[in-house]
């Protein structure tokens, strides 16, 4: 598997690239919001499928770019698509709805999209439905686990209680690469 990081926003937030080799399509996690840098990053690649870490409004911006990609998430979150005030768009004022989610992940869900298998972790603690995608040796961790740090909690949705919760599933994933929401990657030792 390929991963190409795509920093983009104001946030510099992370969308990653999916893809393996001799494939046409790839998969897509949580699309920022510039979608003419995601698509150059893509080239020639068709678009399988879009993961969502979680609903915030930095994560979701290009959705509307990318028609007809069925979109992943965990239906805790899915308001935050539909109303963005839960999303804490209010702090850019981006208040445009976003398209539907078409299928909704659940905890321990394996999923086999674009040649690839995930599987689906549930972490709240930064929203009640985010979610972490598993692969192999890799761990997609959206807003809860930093490199050093972890998700706010203070937004509508979260929860320290939660949080701490998970982070401690995450942490004991001896081995694996992190790939954050914001920020690099790192090895969980």
């Amino acid at each position: 598997m390929i991963i190409k990081i795509v920093p983009n926003g104001e946030l510099q937030e992370n969308c990653y690239i999916l893809t393996v080799p001799g494939r046409e399509d790839a998969l897509l996690i949580d699309p920022g919001s510039e979608a003419e840098k995601i698509r150059a990053e893509l080239g020639d690649k068709k678009v399988a499928a879009i993961l969502l870490t979680h609903g915030h409004w930095d994560h979701t911006g290009a959705l509307r770019d990318f028609p007809g990609a069925p979109i992943y998430m965990h239906e805790q979150d899915a308001r935050m698509l539909r109303q963005n005030r839960f999303s804490a768009a209010g702090i850019e004022r981006e208040l445009e709805p976003r398209p539907e989610p078409s299928f909704f992940v659940l905890e321990g869900q394996v999923l086999e999209l674009a040649g690839i298998r995930l599987q689906v972790m549930h972490t709240p603690g930064h929203t009640m439905g985010g979610v972490c995608y598993v692969t192999e040796s890799d761990v997609f961790t959206g807003d809860t686990l930093f490199d050093g740090d972890y998700g706010r909690t203070d937004l509508p949705g979260g929860s320290m209680q939660l949080m701490r919760q998970s982070l401690r599933r995450l942490l004991a994933m001896n081995g694996f690469y992190a790939h954050p929401g914001h920020g690099g990657s790192f090895f969980i030792p």
